[in-house]
């Protein structure tokens, strides 16, 4: 599969908890990171999502904020992965932010070269991935 997203995740279904017209998924990562995404409940029947069930999360880089220091807040924001900078990435208007997760997994942001002097962010640094489930796209083997 090749699509643009620039984070990939691949994972199993741990939960599915069905609303009255949307449901949360909830997909386990390997090294134990979940991710959640909201997603239709035709979505949930076409696809053949269920516990045990393989599946594919699609993230977008510019989706995807990056925090340093919560300070004691709690977010709305149903995923906060936490991590260390592997690299940064600078540009002339952005700059691509590399985050790796415990097991090996990295998330990839796009942020403002502000945001990368106002977060301090550089190799090595504490950072957590920020993204709402509802920018959580699923995919599942054909």
């Amino acid at each position: 599969m090749k699509v643009s997203a620039r984070n990939v995740f691949q994972g199993t279904v741990s939960q599915v908890r069905e609303g009255a017209v949307n449901a949360e998924v909830t997909l386990a990562l390997p090294g134990g990171s979940e991710l959640v995404a909201v997603v239709t409940l035709d979505s949930i029947a076409s696809l053949g999502l269920a516990p045990g069930k393989p599946a594919v999360a699609l993230v977008k880089a510019p989706w995807v904020m990056v925090m340093t220091d919560s300070s004691g807040l709690r977010l709305s924001a149903r995923n906060c992965l936490a991590g260390q900078v592997e690299s940064v990435g600078d540009g002339v208007v952005n700059a691509e932010i590399v985050i790796a997760l415990p097991g090996g997994n990295r998330v990839v942001a796009m942020v403002t070269r502000e945001a990368v002097q106002e977060l301090q962010l550089a190799p090595g640094v504490a950072a957590t991935a920020v993204f709402k489930a509802s920018h959580v796209i699923l995919g599942v083997p054909a």
